[in-house]
């Protein structure tokens, strides 16, 4: 059977699952801080796929494309109170590659069953390694959580990366600290520039600090090399004298959209090719073959060729 490609070759080999609209933190580049109501989610629990509908999803897009990994999103997925049964399902459909992406609140308690189940790395979001910096940030106190969930995963022998979403004039004096902290522990930092996603739609200006500016920053304390990007990845990577790694997440500096290999899937069964589209693609009561390359296909049709370009959809609901 014919791989599903577009124009640019690009095809879907990394599925994103947004498994839950809701989250313990109410970061400022993420919500207002006044979306997690108990309405939305009761109807978010509602309309959601069971944990079996989802695995039988995740099984037919696997079956067809043939996908090398798994990357669970949210809201916060560790909220998600069957995680680690959706994981393990996962795992038993031979795909290797499992990762998430958290806020690490929940993590110190959580990280051995997640180990346990199958998953194979953990992005945690850490955007400040002060505490007034963080609340700052996320509207939340909740830094001792994170960084005791950072180790452990790492006791747990989860591979770790650090996210850190950096907004001009709220937390771009947490750089050198972050990345101090990133070195001593031996793991790897990525640094993002902010993206015009929900409420940011269109207004990212006054807190867009780019990939230059974050270069200029560093190298005004640590001299580093850059290093070859690897092919569909969304960062670029530099490597210190002394050995370190940091990357850049350079969305709107340095587009990575030309060889994007990303398929999204939501909670609800819905599709989408890029985060730039607020068009779901539902892939409910597609039953056979045929149907279900019509969908991916349109969803492939909806990535951008050259950069990101936004969209009103929140991060809550579509994750990163």
């Amino acid at each position: 059977m014919a791989a599903i490609r577009d124009h640019l070759g690009r095809t879907f080999k990394t599925l994103r699952i947004s498994l839950i609209n809701t989250c313990n933190l109410a970061c400022t580049y993420c919500t207002y801080g006044n979306e997690e109501s108990k309405e939305n989610y009761a109807e978010h629990k509602a309309k959601a796929l069971s944990v079996q509908e989802l695995l039988n999803l995740i099984k037919r897009l696997h079956s067809r494309l043939d996908l090398t990994a798994i990357r669970f999103t949210g809201g916060e997925p560790l909220l998600y109170k069957e995680l680690t049964t959706l994981i393990k399902g996962a795992s038993d459909l031979g795909i290797n590659d499992l990762n998430l992406t958290t806020n690490g609140l929940l993590l110190q308690r959580m990280a051995p069953a997640l180990k346990a189940a199958g998953l194979h790395s953990i992005n945690i979001s850490l955007d400040a390694i002060d505490h007034l910096t963080f609340f700052k940030m996320s509207r939340r106190h909740g830094l001792d959580q994170t960084l005791s969930g950072i180790e452990a995963a790492i006791s747990a022998g989860i591979e770790v990366k650090l996210n850190t979403v950096i907004m001009k004039g709220m937390n771009d004096n947490q750089v050198i600290p972050l990345l101090k902290y990133a070195f001593s522990r031996n793991i790897k930092i990525r640094f993002l520039e902010i993206m015009a996603m929900g409420h940011l739609h269109g207004k990212t200006d006054e807190y867009f600090f780019s990939q230059k500016d974050l270069l200029a920053l560093i190298g005004r304390h640590y001299n580093f090399s850059s290093v070859n990007r690897s092919n569909s990845a969304t960062a670029n990577y530099w490597q210190t004298e002394e050995g370190h790694h940091f990357g850049i997440i350079a969305n709107e500096s340095q587009p990575f959209c030309t060889d994007c290999n990303r398929l999204r899937l939501d909670a609800y069964g819905n599709i989408y090719g890029c985060l730039s589209s607020n068009n779901p693609v539902s892939l409910i009561e597609t039953t056979d073959a045929a149907s279900l390359d019509f969908k991916l296909e349109a969803a492939l049709a909806q990535k951008q060729s050259l950069k990101f370009t936004g969209s009103k959809l929140s991060m809550l609901h579509i994750g990163g």
